[in-house]
């Protein structure tokens, strides 16, 4: 069953792929046509919508009634498709990294996530499968796919966009035990929280590794701006840690202000849909406390998060994290 909504959802990911290389060119794709769930809606957004609403009806059919929880899906990000009580409850990102690609800059990624549905609400804890597959940028000659259900390993597959073809690779998550001469970023996005997320970065590098020499660069820094595309590089062995923890940064903020400042975009559960698959393929990922990550389907609610490509990177960074986070002044809970 698991297996069956991989499929589907690798099958959704090249639509909605298809899509966007049927559009490029139009200008009119990064114009700013709505603000829901917690995030600014393009006109990119708007033409893979129906997209998905075709195949979550065609989802209802083949596995009974589905609840679809999705940005684009009106205010609440919430649509039943089907008869009767949903049987499943399906995440989806349609394009994470809206930014990247509609600006034909970076690879934006399809995200989707299933969770049979019961009396409690879904969680990212309940997903039973996950994909990830890219959206590329035009000079692309392949994409990546990406998948995991709860039984088995996270599988990664390289696609040619000619169509001559795919070939398997393994998810290799990077094994070195600390940051030096390797990529490692705390998220700064956006304006807002960017001068406390540099404080971080600085102050991990400084507690874990020796002062560089001169004229030396001992970490690297990649604002990837998609959580999705962060996860990626943490399976593929190219990040070794990221953390984002805008939504406790924008809570740091309005400790040091009088007034009380807007807290901006944060990461959201939709944005996570691809966690299973990260995973399986042995990325350890917490919340911005250092506990297990777990999240409600839901288009507004905020999410922190720290990813490191092993156990080790996690014993040397998150104890600093939490350090630096207590000192700051927020209530830290214990593990």
């Amino acid at each position: 069953m698991s297996n069956d909504w991989t499929a589907r959802f690798i099958e959704l990911g090249r639509e909605v792929r298809a899509e966007i290389v049927r559009q490029r060119g139009d200008r009119a794709l990064a114009d700013p046509v709505a603000f829901e769930g917690g995030d600014t809606i393009y006109e990119i957004d708007r033409r893979v919508e129906p997209i998905v609403v075709e195949h979550a009806r065609r989802w209802a059919h083949e596995a009974g009634a589905v609840e679809v929880v999705a940005e684009g899906l009106g205010p609440d990000g919430t649509a039943r498709f089907g008869e009767g009580t949903p049987a499943w409850r399906v995440l989806i990102d349609p394009i994470d990294g809206t930014r990247n690609i509609m600006y034909d800059k970076r690879s934006a990624w399809f995200l989707a996530a299933v969770a049979p549905a019961d009396d409690a609400p879904a969680t990212l804890a309940g997903v039973v499968a996950s994909v990830m597959v890219e959206l590329p940028a035009s000079k692309a000659g392949f994409a990546d796919e990406l998948t995991a259900t709860a039984e088995g390993p996270a599988v990664w597959r390289r696609v040619a966009l000619d169509g001559s073809g795919d070939r398997q690779i393994e998810p290799r998550p990077s094994t070195a035990d600390t940051l030096a001469h390797g990529w490692g970023q705390v998220t700064n996005f956006f304006p807002g929280t960017k001068i406390l997320a540099a404080e971080l970065m600085e102050w991990i590098v400084h507690e874990t590794l020796d002062p560089p020499r001169p004229g030396e660069a001992l970490v690297f820094d990649d604002q990837y701006l998609t959580t999705g595309g962060q996860l990626v590089e943490l399976i593929c062995g190219r990040d070794r840690f990221c953390c984002d923890l805008r939504p406790l940064l924008f809570e740091l903020n309005r400790l040091e202000q009088d007034d009380e400042p807007v807290a901006g975009l944060t990461c959201h559960p939709y944005d996570m849909a691809g966690l299973l698959v990260a995973q399986r393929a042995g990325v350890v990922v917490t919340d911005g406390f250092g506990r297990p990550l777990d999240a409600p389907f839901a288009v507004d609610h905020p999410v922190h998060w720290c990813g490191y490509a092993n156990e080790s990177l996690r014993r040397s960074i998150e104890p600093i994290i939490r350090g630096w986070l207590r000192e700051k002044g927020l209530d830290v809970p214990s593990l």
